[in-house]
């Protein structure tokens, strides 16, 4: 006989929903617009997955898939290297 784990789903979402710390499931963003190669010459796009200090944000956070995680780390790589992204903050972009 299975042991009960003692957990009712309906309750669980009810809960989860309330919590103000509640995530929503994350997306690939590049998935969903069907986009074939990431141009490192998007710099609006790439901005959005750089922090406040310059890092390239982790696709944990962003949702980004592997894929498309490897395409957009060369691709800022690119663009900075052609001075179109900063590294660090401290450079005015």
């Amino acid at each position: 006989m299975p042991r009960p784990n003692g957990k009712n789903k309906k309750f669980d979402r009810r809960r989860q929903q309330q919590n103000p710390l509640f995530k929503r499931k994350k997306f690939c963003r590049f998935t969903v617009a069907g986009v074939d190669q990431i141009d490192y010459k998007d710099v609006e796009t790439l901005k959005d997955f750089i922090g406040d200090n310059g890092k390239i944000t982790p696709a944990r956070l962003t949702g980004t898939k592997a894929h498309y995680q490897r395409q957009l780390d060369t691709a800022i790589k690119r663009a900075r290297f052609l001075a179109l992204l900063p590294y660090t903050d401290l450079h005015g972009a």
